[in-house]
Order: structure tokens, then sequence, then C-alpha cells
């Protein structure tokens, strides 16, 4: 039995679940989120608990309780706490903005790399160096960190670019200068 597939999920006050066959609507504060499931998972929901099972052990079964059970999580957690990705600009002159809806970076090109906030999602910038995203979608909010952090990712060497606030960047060591022989 799958073990993140088996656990419950249990619905917190100010959240609506709407379960028809494998199709499953979410409200909350943050949003709405709707999605629809493979025919094979049995979800079932009681009170405010819901749970997910497979009919069989078939492969393709047992791989999709598990996923199942996170996407369910997933909606339910992003109506009610919402997801946060935090991006850091690094570089002499690299800064960002905001402007309406629109995210302005000036990374080191001849112009700056304009960002349009999609529906769902909000951008905060802080400080000019550092860049909120969040959402009630999990998967689209880490779409749009990666697009921004796309823009230009940390090089190994000075460490300037986007990067993820809690990314580990591996610095490698320039070049020494050594003569060849000759």
């Amino acid at each position: 039995m799958s073990r993140i597939g088996r656990m419950p999920i249990e619905i917190p006050a100010g959240v609506e679940v709407k379960l028809d066959g494998h199709n499953m609507t979410v409200k909350g504060p943050n949003g709405t989120l709707s999605s629809s499931f493979h025919k094979n998972m049995i979800i079932e929901k009681e009170g405010n608990i819901i749970t997910v099972k497979r009919p069989n052990d078939e492969k393709e079964n047992r791989s999709l309780h598990g996923l199942t059970r996170a996407l369910i999580n997933n909606m339910v957690t992003g109506v009610s706490k919402g997801f946060e990705k935090s991006l850091e600009i690094v570089g002499v002159g690299f800064r960002a903005q905001k402007q309406g809806k629109k995210l302005i970076l000036t990374i080191g090109y001849s112009h700056p790399v304009e960002i349009e906030e999609p529906n769902g999602i909000t951008i905060e910038v802080p400080s000019p160096n550092v860049i909120h995203v969040k959402g009630a979608d999990k998967q689209l909010v880490g779409e749009v960190a990666a697009q921004i952090r796309k823009k230009r990712p940390p090089e190994p060497y000075k460490g300037k670019g986007i990067k993820y606030s809690d990314e580990v960047v591996i610095r490698k060591e320039g070049k020494t200068g050594a003569k060849g022989k000759g």
C-alpha cells in the first residue's frame, strides 16, 4: 500500500470541496482550483475527510495512488494557505521592480526584461533584489518562478543571476594565469 496514498486528507474550515465523479473543485479563501483525476482512482469524501483508494495492485494504479492523493492535498493546501517561492537577484546593478501587473527586471541586458503576472499569481518585490511568487496552484507558482529564473540563471564563477532563495550555487575557480611551456 502506498504510504502517501493511504493517508487521509483533512479539509480545513473555510474550504469547500465538490466531488463529481473524478472531477474535483476546491474553493477557499485563496481562490478556486479544479482538476480531474484518473478514472481508476476511487476518491471518497466523508464529512471533512477525503480518502483515495485504488481498485487493485496493478503497477499503473499503484503509481497513480500516491500521485492523486498528493495532487488533491496540494489543491486543499493551496486554497487555504497558498504556496510561495522566493527568488534572489545577485549582481551589481541587477534589480527588480513592479509596475502594475508587470515585473520589470534589470539584469545586465541592453533592455529591461518584462514579465506579465499570470492570473492566479501575485508577484511581490519587497526589495530590489528579492522576488516573491505567491498563488494557490503549486504547479503554476513553480512554473512562474522557473520562468523568472530562466531569464538569467546564476553563473558559477561570480554567482551573478537569479536564484531561488534556498538554492546553493556551486562556485568554480577562475583561470589561474599560468603560462604554457614554450
